[in-house]
This record gives structure tokens, sequence and C-alpha cells, in this order.
């Protein structure tokens, strides 16, 4: 099997999401530019109090983080 090893990893496409997740500024993978936005920074306590992750979630008994540092191929065929 021949492995694919793209020249581009990630082909851009810089976005703004507020802390609710509400997407401020889609994407745009056209061409190359900075996006300057003006959020309601009021809205970071409400983001806190769906999934506050350094504080009362920060648990390590809630949450656990996993990293596989192998290589590992894309598609596996069994």
């Amino acid at each position: 099997m021949t492995r694919f090893t793209p020249k581009v990893l990630i082909r851009g496409g810089s976005c703004a999401v507020d802390p609710l997740g509400t997407i401020l500024v889609e994407p745009d993978f056209t061409k190359e530019l900075i996006h300057y936005v003006n959020a309601d920074l009021s809205r970071i306590a409400c983001g806190k109090m769906d999934l506050d992750t350094v504080g009362h979630y920060s648990r390590p008994e809630v949450f656990q983080l996993i990293v596989n540092e192998k290589t590992c191929d894309a598609v596996v065929r069994r």
C-alpha cells in the first residue's frame, strides 16, 4: 500500500467563534486575510457555565486527554 503524503496539511480558513459557539466570521479559503471582530466579551462567563474545563470540570476523574504519539495511517485495510 502506498502512503499518501499531501503537500498542504491544513488549507487555512481562519474563522471567529464566540464563547458560546456562534460563528462570527465564516472561514475564507480563497485568499490570505486578517479578520477583525467586535465580540461581546461578557459572553465568556456564559460559555464557562456551559463547560468550565479549568474549574469544576478540570477533575481528572471527569476528563482525561490521551495522546497517541505513534504515526498512524489515515486508512487501515482489514
